[in-house]
């Protein structure tokens, strides 16, 4: 036993680490999802090939053996979204956040006085809404990248106004249905379709809207602002999850957070 753990070096610790690391943002991102029972089925098929191989059980370890074979290429296809989902989780946040520090050097954002305009106006759009139960769904970033999402919409691209967002989201408005995307100070699209998120810790009483929040926040670094149509609730979404029923105030204190990076 000594002997043994005399051959553990820095590596090996470091590599232990890093496996650890990869598996639990890997449950992180299945937690809560179908992908989750699907992938312990697979881990309980494998073990199932092991033992039968140790015991020379041929048929049956010829069986799994078969299926273990192309283990990859079906796991690539059952997580396909997921797998999607950890390379973006990689890319936007690194490890410890470094690759975001990283594009923070690179980037000039806008300045606290632009920012703070623009949350006035779609503060006071989002509390008129809510005050008359207008549905709507507001995505907000501080970033100019591209978003898979923004073919699905119509293109704006107008100066941020309060009057604006709340004629997008008017009833009778052709361009009311999805979500709007505001970055910076411009309102770049309209009518956007966005990714809906199949976690299923989410509460079962919440409709598409808020679930697209949560979707297009699991995908993107972006900050969503929902009012709901049936109560007049405003709610917002920041990496997956959602808070609902919050005012103004806090609504404006969590977006200051996201800002920052500390939400």
């Amino acid at each position: 036993m000594g002997a043994y753990l005399d051959k553990i070096g820095f590596i090996d610790i470091l590599d232990v680490l890093l496996v650890s690391l990869l598996l639990y943002q890997l449950y992180r991102l299945i937690k809560g999802t179908p992908a989750l029972n699907i992938f312990l089925g697979i881990i309980l098929v494998y073990l199932l090939s092991s033992i039968t191989e140790a015991l020379h059980m041929r048929l049956l370890s010829g069986i799994l053996g078969q299926f273990t074979s192309v283990g990859v290429i079906a796991l690539m296809i059952v997580f396909q979204q997921e797998i999607r989902r950890f390379l973006l989780l990689l890319g936007k946040s690194g490890f410890g956040g470094f690759s975001d520090s990283f594009r923070r050097l690179l980037r000039r954002g806008p300045s606290d006085t632009t920012a703070s305009i623009r949350w006035a106006e779609i503060e006071k759009a989002v509390v008129r809404m809510a005050s008359t139960k207008t549905g709507a769904l507001i995505i907000i970033s501080d970033r100019q990248e591209e978003r898979s999402f923004e073919e699905t919409g119509v293109k704006l691209n107008a100066e941020v106004t309060s009057e604006l967002i709340e004629n997008i989201f008017f009833k009778n408005s052709p361009l009311h249905d999805g979500a709007v995307l505001i970055v910076g100070t411009k309102l770049k699209a309209a009518r956007l379709v966005l990714p809906l998120s199949d976690n299923q810790e989410l509460p079962s009483d919440i409709g598409m809207r808020h679930r697209a929040a949560c979707g297009v926040t699991e995908f993107f670094d972006v900050f969503a602002v929902i009012v709901s149509e049936q109560t007049g609730g405003i709610s917002y979404a920041y990496k997956g999850r959602i808070v609902r029923n919050v005012s103004s105030e806090l609504l404006r204190k969590r977006f200051k957070e996201f800002k920052e990076r500390k939400l």
